[in-house]
């Protein structure tokens, strides 16, 4: 895939159920039972990422959310994304043709 980066849109996999319980999540991967919890922070990123997909509008709403400078919103924002795709619970879309 290569480094990611803000241009990327990312998707949720068929297979990755969510949950929320008082404003923390979990995630599974139902293919590989890959679990994994999300602190409340996590939690509001991963749902921005499910409704935005674009990791640069996600950003941005990051910046609204957030009391942070912006480079610290998206290196994490970034290891974030990278973490849940390396265990299988996003998925990085093509980019267009």
């Amino acid at each position: 895939m290569g480094e990611l980066a803000l241009d990327r849109v990312v998707r949720v996999p068929d297979d990755v159920i969510f949950r929320e319980l008082q404003g923390e999540g979990v995630l599974l991967n139902l293919g590989t039972s890959m679990y994994f919890g999300l602190d409340h922070t996590g939690t509001a990123i991963w749902r921005l990422c499910e409704a935005h997909g674009s990791l640069r509008t996600v950003l941005e709403a990051m910046q609204h959310e957030f009391q942070a400078s912006s480079d610290t919103l998206q290196a994490d924002l970034l290891a974030f994304v990278g973490e849940l795709i390396e265990n299988g619970l996003l998925a990085v879309q093509p980019h267009a043709a």
